[in-house]
């Protein structure tokens, strides 16, 4: 089994918080122990599915975890840790630095000297550049539509204010930042959304990513996530609704009434011997006057009357 949250519970990595915490609690209820007695690969599951929403479950744990995963691509998987308040493994300061900051490390510091006067001034006239966050950001269709100004909760590394980078690639000590000349802080922006934002869409704040000891800050781009609310998803784009139909209509036919992302009622024929996962496309009726997608699922009741058992049995004897 894939231990990426993502997949285990179901959902895109563009997928709102909302939209996983939905499908984490559809999950869980549907391979609960209690549901499932004595089921092993069902409690497996449900052991699964709780871990990988404690991983993604909250904005905070999510934006963790991608940080990370970026952090080890990055390191080519090398199993060493992120530089995000939890040390680094045994690796050496200076290498992890250089390579997260594209600045110098010790070693090459020392390079430098030893070579000519010409190799010494391009060394010290290099800009050093701070790595770029990648963050997300959900928001209602509303305040998409409308444009909105949020408080984004915001982590990164900033030079530190005891030492100003100095004991970055450096044999000096600095007790505030452990000889990395950066430190990690956290603080609360406003984040300006525009009218008619689109789910995808990226704001880029320039200086507001991690800052270099030595050099430039990079910049925070952060994505957004338009919820389009419960039965709602996105898909490259496309705004899908899902539409639970009774089995019988789905096999015989007949008309429905469904509500759209603008709160309108819309009435749609179910043609004869729709199946489970037909879409039906409707113009001019999803987020800001694009299309909508209808998903046919099968409504599922959660209790059966003593009469609808007895048909049910008739429609098994006969083959159906």
């Amino acid at each position: 089994m894939t231990d990426d949250p993502y997949s285990i519970l179901g959902v895109s990595k563009n997928s709102t918080d909302a939209e996983i915490k939905r499908s984490y609690r559809k999950l869980a209820r549907q391979y609960h122990p209690d549901r499932n007695p004595g089921d092993a690969a069902a409690e497996e599951r449900f052991k699964a599915i709780q871990a990988s929403y404690e991983k993604i479950g909250t904005a905070e744990s999510r934006n963790e975890y991608d940080q990370n995963k970026r952090m080890e691509e990055m390191f080519s998987g090398g199993g060493r840790s992120s530089p995000f308040g939890r040390g680094f493994g045994g690796v050496d300061i200076g290498d992890i630095f250089s390579q997260f900051m594209g600045g110098r490390s010790s070693s090459r510091r020392n390079e430098a000297n030893f070579g000519s006067k010409r190799n010494r001034r391009e060394v010290n006239s290099k800009i050093y550049r701070g790595a770029d966050i990648e963050s997300g950001l959900d928001i209602s269709l509303e305040q998409a539509m409308n444009g909105t100004e949020l408080e984004f909760k915001h982590r990164r590394l900033k030079r530190c204010s005891k030492c100003k980078g100095s004991s970055f690639g450096s044999s000096t000590t600095c007790n505030s930042c452990n000889g990395s000349g950066v430190v990690t802080k956290g603080s609360t922006i406003t984040v300006k959304v525009p009218p008619k934002a689109e789910h995808g869409q990226q704001l880029r704040l320039k200086g507001m990513g991690h800052e270099h000891p030595e050099g430039e800050a990079g910049d925070l781009t952060i994505t957004l996530r338009l919820d389009a609310k419960d039965g709602r998803r996105w898909e490259d784009g496309a705004l899908i609704q899902e539409v639970k139909i009774p089995f019988s209509k789905l096999i015989l036919g007949g008309k429905i009434r469904i509500s759209t992302p603008s709160g309108k009622l819309v009435q749609l024929e179910i043609p004869k011997g729709t199946k489970i996962g037909d879409r039906r496309r409707i113009q001019g009726q999803g987020y800001n006057g694009g299309s909508l997608d209808v998903e046919f699922m099968l409504e599922e009741p959660e209790e059966l009357t003593k009469q609808q058992e007895l048909v049910i049995k008739k429609l098994r004897d006969s083959g159906l």
